[in-house]
């Protein structure tokens, strides 16, 4: 059950049924808990309140807030720390919270899956252009893309594959593994971030954990996976999701 001094404003409706869009803000500062909740809950977000890297981690799993505040300096772990444990299983925007100034710690902080950086003090009304900023892109991102060829389909929403027609079932590893990459399509994504957002935070290094999902996706998508035109590897870094040449999408006949 919710602890009802750490919940404000809780996924209601407002006007004309509108949801309010809820904030999980974790800091291990009291005084900044309070003054933080107060603002956003004024400017009309629910606010949820976590103490800790563990505590905001528990918190996004079970409650699906729809942004995280999160400062760096935890009590029971790093900021980046939770940051990664965090974005494991959590798509939305992070906003990470600090007085370090460093351009070390900004570059560790978007490393860590975060998608902005905020340095203390900063004026209320930036806090929430920021939030707002956020919010908005998080929004017309959260439709997952979906490909189609003549010979391929997959549909991340409905978790369906179709290779030539025929389904084809893969393992939760081997979905997580394509659907980051298809996510991620044109761009290198390294064998690090792989294993942190599909095994977790802890690992970074088992390289062939990867290697082995990536040949068994190769085995049911590709044509020739000896030959990969889909998944290609990016020697040294990781792999990258690509359509092949003269493979366009398809796309809906236009309407006359």
């Amino acid at each position: 059950m919710r602890n009802p001094s750490n919940f404000v404003s809780d996924r209601a409706k407002g006007p004309r049924g509108m949801k309010y869009n809820t904030l999980l803000l974790v800091d291990d500062e009291p005084q900044i808990r309070r003054v933080l909740q107060t603002t956003l809950a004024q400017a009309g977000y629910g606010v949820i309140l976590a103490k800790n890297g563990r505590e905001g981690f528990d918190t996004v799993v079970r409650e699906h807030p729809d942004l995280v505040l999160l400062d760096i300096n935890l009590s029971d772990m790093s900021g980046f720390d939770a940051c990664k444990m965090i974005r494991v299983s959590f798509a939305g925007p992070i906003l990470m919270v600090s007085v370090r100034d460093s351009a070390r710690d900004k570059i560790d902080a978007l490393d860590a899956g975060a998608d902005d950086y905020i340095v203390k003090p900063f004026a209320m009304g930036e806090l929430l252009a920021r939030v707002r900023a956020a919010l908005r892109r998080s929004s017309v991102e959260q439709t997952l893309p979906r490909i189609e060829t003549s010979e391929l389909t997959v549909d991340l929403e409905m978790r369906m594959i179709n290779v030539r027609g025929d389904r084809v079932h893969l393992t939760p590893k081997e979905f997580d593994v394509l659907s980051l990459l298809v996510t991620h399509q044109g761009r290198p994504v390294t064998h690090r971030k792989i294993l942190q957002m599909v095994w977790g935070p802890e690992y970074g290094e088992e390289t062939d954990l990867v290697r082995v999902v990536v040949k068994e996706i190769r085995k049911k998508i590709e044509k020739d996976p000896a030959h990969p035109r889909y998944i290609v590897t990016e020697p040294r870094i990781g792999y990258m999701f690509q359509l092949p040449p003269h493979m366009d999408e398809k796309r809906p006949p236009r309407k006359v």
